[in-house]
């Protein structure tokens, strides 16, 4: 596999420079679109909230101290020796995705798709590691979603789209533990409660079962699903403790 990373954090923030309005939302549709506006050019520049205020390019200014392009360029070469069985090549790039004054941006939603629905993504060639305004910027956050972003293609191009709750855990646990993550986490009685649980409905494809069992009954209440009695982010929290567990095997459930 071959990753080319395109720094896209400057453009974001000069972007934010102008004031909010018009001229702001047209000249972000000139910088994602291709010079005919026929297509999009800088995929990942679809998740960011155009008309953000200013805790956005707050945010930016952060990361552009810190880096983060450096950050991310680094990961990506510490790990691209061990994808020598996936012939595709990328481009990947940062983006803020604003979950935290954004009226068009459902965390749940919008996450789910940056796991789950990844097809336009990879058919175009772009991968997106997406920072989320709600959560404190960090070189290890940036490391951390980046390492995610590329073992989870990774899975993808070996084991096709995950279709059931089962497959999406398995995605989700392998490329949250190979990027050494640490959360979601639940305690030993948690874990136990929510695997008994989420058992019955592995093999289902429901949108409403799935976004309740991985995200848990916050997400579920606010989306108007059924609740099933489960922790912030439930099943994502399973899916990494048991990934943690079963290192050598490539199912975990």
């Amino acid at each position: 596999m071959k990753i080319e990373f395109v720094p896209l954090l400057q453009l974001q923030r000069d972007l934010y420079s102008i004031p909010r309005g018009q001229e702001r939302f047209q000249t972000y549709l000139e910088t994602m679109l291709n010079a005919g506006a026929s297509d999009v050019e800088l995929l990942p520049m679809v998740v960011i909230n155009p008309m953000g205020k200013a805790h956005i390019p707050a945010m930016l200014d952060t990361l552009l101290a810190m880096n983060a392009d450096a950050v991310a360029s680094l990961a990506i070469s510490k790990v691209l020796n061990q994808f020598g069985d996936v012939n595709r090549a990328f481009k990947l790039g940062l983006v803020v995705a604003d979950d935290q004054m954004g009226g068009w941006t459902n965390r749940y939603t919008s996450e789910f798709s940056i796991r789950f629905e990844l097809q336009n993504y990879l058919k175009r060639g772009w991968l997106a590691v997406v920072l989320w305004t709600s959560e404190v910027p960090s070189a290890e956050k940036v490391r951390e979603e980046t390492l995610i972003t590329i073992h989870r293609v990774a899975y993808i191009q070996r084991y096709g789209f995950a279709l059931t709750l089962q497959e999406m855990l398995n995605q989700e646990g392998y490329a949250m533990a190979m990027a050494d993550c640490r959360q979601p986490s639940l305690d030993e009685d948690d874990i136990a409660y929510t695997c008994k649980v989420i058992s019955p409905y592995l093999s289902t494809q429901d949108y409403p079962t799935i976004m309740a069992c991985l995200f848990g009954d916050q997400a579920a209440h606010l989306l108007g699903y059924r609740p099933h009695g489960l922790s912030e982010r439930a099943g994502l929290a399973l899916a990494l403790h048991q990934a943690q567990h079963n290192t050598a095997q490539e199912k975990y459930f």
